[in-house]
């Protein structure tokens, strides 16, 4: 009955310190990384928002998957919230992880493979090759650094795919090409993860992947550089307790597809519309 009366009272507080930001004290500058995916976009900007709230200048730079691994580890940024682990970004993180502190997962129960629409006749990866030519020859793929080519680029190898070629993109790109697909009924097949508002959007599956390349259930953790705990311990005080589930991450993603969106103040107003999950993120 205490616990529940508090986060009330919490929840209140932090309704009205988010209409009255000019109020929060300056406490510095904080920098977060992040990549170009729906997911990371989301919550970069979540958390900036929370943070500007209680008083700190919050940058948010998005780079490329190696790129923000290498910056937190030099120290050129303080934290991300975007690390899919055990298996996308496992091998960044075995490069720097005596330079860099883990949080834990902010998110669980996320997932990477191959998509393609459910009207799609086959089932497997073990089948591309086969249907080669009902897709085009191509994987429509996103940013070359990203750990989920990587896999692909395994994968490929370990199902002997070479009739299809793996296709360097954007998240946009692809999920742009997966859209003109559908409308047209071809068939087309893509690098995927879950979450993403795609799976909301249309009917899609993933391949079957009966030698486990892409792995299981993965989480997306926090990581801090080293030192932050130090310098802001109430800015790594959320960054540890930020925690949320994917189908409160898909609110803001199908948000952020309106036309015209803009992340940041899409972020702002979830964050007003949840003030008692916000409140278990504070000190």
């Amino acid at each position: 009955m205490i616990k529940g009366l508090n986060r009330r009272i919490a929840g209140a507080a932090l309704a009205a310190l988010l209409t009255t930001p000019t109020l929060a004290a300056d406490k510095g500058e904080i920098e977060l990384a992040y990549g170009e995916w729906a997911t990371e976009i989301a919550s970069v900007n979540v958390v900036r928002v929370v943070l500007e709230d209680l008083g700190y200048d919050v940058k948010a730079s998005s780079v490329s998957v190696a790129a923000m691994w290498q910056a937190l580890a030099s120290g050129d940024v303080d934290a991300m919230v975007a690390a899919w682990l055990p298996t996308t970004h496992q091998d960044y993180l075995d490069q720097v992880a005596d330079a860099v502190v883990d949080l834990g997962p902010n998110l669980e129960g996320t997932r990477i493979g191959l998509v393609v629409p459910s009207y799609v006749e086959i089932d497997s990866i073990a089948e591309l090759n086969d249907a080669a030519a009902r897709f085009d020859g191509e994987i429509i793929g996103i940013d070359p650094s990203a750990g989920l080519m990587k896999k692909t680029e395994l994968a490929m190898e370990a199902y002997d795919i070479d009739q299809l070629e793996l296709v360097e993109s954007t998240g946009a790109i692809m999920t742009a090409v997966l859209g003109d697909a559908i409308e047209d009924g071809e068939w087309v097949v893509v690098t995927g993860w879950t979450p993403h508002w795609k799976f909301a959007r249309y009917d899609l599956k993933y391949l079957e992947d009966p030698q486990n390349i892409f792995g299981g259930a993965e989480r997306i953790h926090t990581f801090t550089r080293l030192g932050l705990a130090e310098d802001m311990p109430e800015a790594v005080a959320v960054l540890d307790n930020f925690h949320w589930t994917p189908e409160q991450m898909a609110e803001l993603m199908v948000m952020n597809q309106d036309k015209h969106a803009d992340p940041y103040e899409n972020a702002r107003r979830w964050v007003e519309q949840h003030p008692e999950v916000v409140a278990d993120w504070l000190p």
